[in-house]
C-alpha cells in the first residue's frame, strides 16, 4: 500500500478523500491542513508521494514545492488545484512538479485519477523520465488550459493543440499534432512564419522585427505580446499572444507552450507598436532641455489662443499625426488646464500611439474634470478595457465594466456600450452573463434605436 501526504485546507475534501483511501486499500493517506504543517512533518515522516493544494494561505502548492526541491527532496508531488489557468501548471511542471490535476465535482472520479497519478508518479521515480513522458505530461497541461493553447517540441512539431485551439481556429488538433515547418501558423496569418512560441530565446529587437508589440516580458517566464493576423476568409484580426518555455526537472528546455485570443473588438483599428518604445520616447523628451514655459497671461485667453491651439489639434489628430496633436493641446493645457475635451483627445492620441498608460492618466484627469460626460467616460472604459486584455487583468476589465455602465445609465439606447460590458465578461470568463449584454446590443440595431456617442471634435470639425 501507498503512504501518501495529503495538503489541503479544505477540511470537508481531506475527509472524502481519506474515506476513499481508506475503502480502497490502495492508499494509505495521512492529511495536514496547511504546506507549513507538512513542512514541520516531513522530517519526521516518509511518504511515497505528496498531494498538494495550489490555492492556500501563507503558503500555496507551488511555494511548497519550490522548498521541497530546495532541500533536496524528490518525493513524487501532485497539485492538485481549483485554478484553470495554464501558467499554474506550467509553474508546477518548471519546478519538479510531477503531476497536476483540476479539482472536479465527482470525488470518486477525481480519487480514481489521483490514486493512477500517485502509481505513475511513484514509477517514474524508480524508472527515470524520459522525453516521451513528458510529451504526455504537455498534452494534459494544454487540455488543462481553458484558453486557445498549442505546445511545439524542441523540433517544432506540434505536441498538443487544445479543443479552444480547434474552436479558434477550424483545426482539428488530428489535423496538427505532430506537424512542423511553422505550418500553424498559417491558421493566424495565412502564411508559414514564426510566431512568439518560436522566438521566447530571441531578444526584443527580433520580436518586434517580426511585427510584435512587446507588452511584457519575464525572464526564464512568459512573453505576452499583441500582433496582426490574418483570418482565413481574408479578414484581419488582432492577436493577443502569450508564449512561455516549459523544462524538466534537470533545467532543460523541453517545449514551448503558446496561448493566444481574438482580440479584434477591443483594439479595433489600433495601431500595434511597441510601449517600450514610446516610454523611452517620454523618457528621452523629459530629460531633454525645456525651454521654461512662460506663465498664461490675460491676453492669450481673450484672444482665444486656447481654442485655436486645440483646433490645430484635432486638425493633428485627423490626419493621424499624433504627436504633432499631443504638442498642439498641451500648448491649450498651459493657458488653462481644467480643459476636459483638451485631456480627453489628448489621451486618444496617446492610445492611438500604443501608450496606453499615458492615455489613461490623461483620460482619467478628463472625467475628474467633467464626471457624468459619456464621451469622456466611454473612451476611459475602452482604455481600462485595453489594458485589462492586454495583462489579463481583472481588476482593470471591472473598472472598465463599472465606467461604461455608468454610460449606459446616460444612454441606456447606446449599442457599443452594451457590447463593451459583454467584451469585458467574456474576457473575464463570465459567459452568462456576457450574453445577456450581448443580446441587449444586438436587440438595439434591430430595434433601429441605437444613440451613438458623436465626439465633440467631429463637431468642431
Amino acid at each position: 500500500m501507498l503512504s501518501v501526504l495529503l495538503i489541503d485546507d479544505e477540511p470537508a475534501l481531506l475527509e472524502v478523500l481519506k474515506l476513499f483511501s481508506e475503502r480502497s486499500r490502495e492508499m494509505s493517506v495521512h492529511t495536514t491542513q496547511s504546506a507549513t504543517e507538512a513542512l514541520k512533518l516531513l522530517p519526521e515522516k516518509k511518504f511515497d508521494a505528496i498531494i498538494v493544494d495550489y490555492d492556500m494561505p501563507e503558503l500555496n502548492g507551488i511555494e511548497f514545492l519550490k522548498i521541497l526541491r530546495s532541500e533536496g527532496d524528490t518525493t513524487p508531488v501532485i497539485i492538485f488545484t481549483g485554478v484553470g489557468h495554464e501558467r499554474t501548471a506550467i509553474e508546477a511542471i518548471n519546478n519538479g512538479a510531477n503531476f497536476f490535476l483540476q479539482k472536479g465535482e465527482d470525488p470518486q472520479a477525481q480519487f480514481r485519477e489521483l490514486v493512477t497519478m500517485v502509481k505513475t508518479a511513484v514509477e517514474r521515480t524508480y524508472t527515470g523520465k524520459n522525453l516521451g513522458t513528458y510529451k504526455r505530461i504537455i498534452l494534459d497541461l494544454i487540455n488543462f488550459s481553458s484558453d486557445p493553447s498549442f505546445a511545439i517540441d524542441r523540433e517544432g512539431k506540434v505536441v498538443a493543440w487544445n479543443v479552444s485551439m480547434e474552436q479558434l481556429t477550424g483545426v482539428k488538433a488530428s489535423d496538427m499534432i505532430d506537424k512542423g515547418d511553422y505550418i500553424y501558423a498559417e491558421s493566424f496569418y495565412g502564411i508559414r512564419r514564426k510566431m512568439l512560441v518560436n522566438l521566447i530565446f530571441e531578444t526584443n529587437e527580433e520580436i518586434k522585427r517580426q511585427n510584435y508589440m512587446i507588452v511584457s516580458r519575464v525572464d526564464k517566464g512568459p512573453i505576452i505580446a499583441v500582433t496582426k493576423g490574418l483570418k482565413k476568409d481574408g479578414t484581419d484580426w488582432t492577436i493577443w499572444t502569450k508564449a512561455m518555455p516549459v523544462y524538466d526537472g534537470q533545467g532543460n528546455f523541453i517545449a514551448a507552450v503558446g496561448t493566444l485570443r481574438d482580440v479584434t473588438a477591443t483594439f479595433k483599428d489600433v495601431v500595434i507598436r511597441d510601449e517600450t518604445e514610446l516610454a523611452a520616447a517620454h523618457i528621452a523628451e523629459a530629460a531633454s532641455p525645456q525651454t521654461p514655459k512662460k506663465a498664461p497671461g490675460m491676453f492669450d485667453k481673450i484672444f482665444g489662443k486656447t481654442s485655436s491651439h486645440y483646433k490645430d489639434g484635432v486638425l493633428l489628430m485627423q490626419e493621424k499625426k499624433y504627436p504633432e496633436a499631443i504638442a498642439a493641446f498641451d500648448k491649450a493645457l498651459e493657458i488653462d488646464d481644467k480643459l476636459p475635451q483638451v485631456w480627453n483627445d489628448r489621451g486618444l492620441c496617446h492610445r492611438e500611439m500604443g501608450d496606453n498608460i499615458s492615455a489613461l492618466k490623461s483620460l482619467l484627469k478628463a472625467v475628474e474634470l467633467a464626471p457624468e460626460n459619456p464621451e469622456l467616460l466611454f473612451n476611459l472604459g475602452e482604455t481600462l478595457e485595453m489594458i485589462g486584455v492586454l495583462y489579463m487583468s481583472n481588476k482593470y476589465l471591472e473598472s472598465a465594466i463599472q465606467t461604461f455602465k455608468m454610460v449606459a445609465n446616460q444612454m441606456p439606447n447606446n449599442a457599443s456600450v452594451w457590447n463593451h460590458i459583454g467584451i469585458c465578461y467574456k474576457e473575464m470568463g463570465q459567459g452568462d452573463e456576457s450574453k445577456f449584454y450581448f443580446d441587449r446590443s444586438r436587440d438595439i440595431h434591430l430595434w433601429k434605436k441605437d444613440t451613438p456617442i458623436v465626439p465633440k471634435r467631429d463637431e468642431l470639425l
